[in-house]
């Protein structure tokens, strides 16, 4: 089991925003990548932890063969650009813009005069060349919600190898992987035991892990990344 914590890290950010990097992977970012971050599993390379800024936004920047995932944890963001232009991002909801081959531009703004809380992830498409689209999530209170990932014949998420879910369980409640999973705790509090330790872990903390038991100590969200075979 190997441990992250975004509070060990320095605080960074661009334009209207400052954040947390935590996954940097080395495919996408090279000499570039951030010292002490992890590098991803399957095709997932990057992980931020942000905060908008009162009114702040990103400006107009474009993609290109990257899937880009937004979990909005706190407040709300507005959506502009070529793929759903005018979508909100509200609070327990999560968006997936899939850049393919043609690429997509956008600005996302933090129209309120408060901080608001997003997590951001990126992963490289199992193929190059697809057509650009858009899916947007409401997670559910309790339970698994899959927001990536999953077989070429089904609609509900974007195909991949690399799979997203996002866990939200009650204090008390447990939840068991078999496979290598990266998990990020974006709320609350949560036991973690593999074959040979265990780690409480809080809000801030990633964790690289497998043949994993998660046990909730509060309510907690959880963000878990693995690989299908």
């Amino acid at each position: 089991m190997n441990i992250l914590s975004k509070k060990s890290l320095p605080l960074g950010g661009f334009a209207g925003l400052t954040e947390h990097r935590l996954v940097t992977d080395r495919r996408v970012f090279g000499s570039r990548k951030a010292p002490n971050t992890f590098d991803g599993i399957g095709n997932f390379v990057y992980l931020a932890d942000a905060q908008f800024n009162p009114h702040g936004q990103t400006h107009m920047h474009s993609h290109k063969e990257i899937d880009v995932i937004s979990i909005m944890m706190n407040g709300r963001v507005s959506h502009e650009g070529s793929l759903e232009h005018g979508q909100s991002l509200n609070t327990g909801e999560a968006q997936v813009q899939r850049a393919g081959g043609e690429g997509f531009s956008h600005n996302e703004v933090n129209p309120d005069s408060t901080k608001n809380r997003m997590l951001q992830l990126w992963v490289l498409p199992d193929e190059s060349g697809q057509r650009a689209g858009y899916k947007h999530y409401t997670l559910k209170a309790n339970g698994v919600t899959r927001i990536y990932g999953g077989k070429k014949n089904q609609g509900q998420t974007f195909s991949s190898q690399t799979v997203i879910d996002v866990v939200r369980l009650s204090s008390g409640e447990s939840i068991t992987f078999d496979e290598e999973v990266l998990a990020y705790v974006s709320q609350g509090e949560a036991d973690f035991a593999d074959e040979n330790s265990t780690f409480s872990a809080q809000d801030g903390d990633l964790i690289r892990t497998f043949k994993t038991k998660i046990t909730a100590n509060s309510n907690v969200e959880i963000v878990v990344v693995s690989q299908s075979v």
